[in-house]
């Protein structure tokens, strides 16, 4: 493990257009000291295709509509219908990729369904979702 630091200590240390890049970055406030050290809370990150982050009994879930389809799997538990769910259910692919379920519904009747939650069928779906289709004997539904 190396012990070298960052070439610079401080950020009144770097060149003029690095400290501007830093300070526009919102990553780093201007320092007060030498010897202060700041921390700062993690920058949440935006929703790749403007979905809402949504928590329903402390579960968080990527979207509303994904929210939704676990209040509806309750009420299918509930009925009768659903024996029970599994959530985020990772299916590894050759490549050393891998594609995950949002749900791997195990229903009364013996079957299982295999489901993924989207607002909209992305090119990066299709292809993960032919991908699985082909080397696993499952069909993949959209929700």
């Amino acid at each position: 493990m190396s012990n070298r630091g960052l070439r610079y200590n401080r950020i009144e240390d770097m060149p003029q257009g690095m400290q501007q890049l830093v300070h526009k970055a919102g990553q780093l406030a201007p320092t007060r000291g030498p010897a202060e050290h700041q921390v700062h809370a993690p920058v949440e990150k935006r929703p790749k295709y403007g979905n809402v982050i949504t928590t329903v009994d402390g579960i968080r879930f990527d979207s509303k509509r994904e929210a939704r389809y676990y209040e509806q799997l309750k009420l299918r538990q509930q009925a009768g219908e659903v024996h029970f769910w599994l959530r985020q259910v990772p299916i590894h692919l050759p490549g050393g990729t891998r594609y995950v379920l949002d749900f791997l519904v195990f229903l009364r009747d013996g079957h299982v369904d295999f489901v993924d939650v989207k607002g909209r069928e992305t090119k990066e779906f299709r292809i993960k979702k032919r991908e699985v289709e082909h080397h696993y004997p499952i069909k993949v539904l959209l929700a």
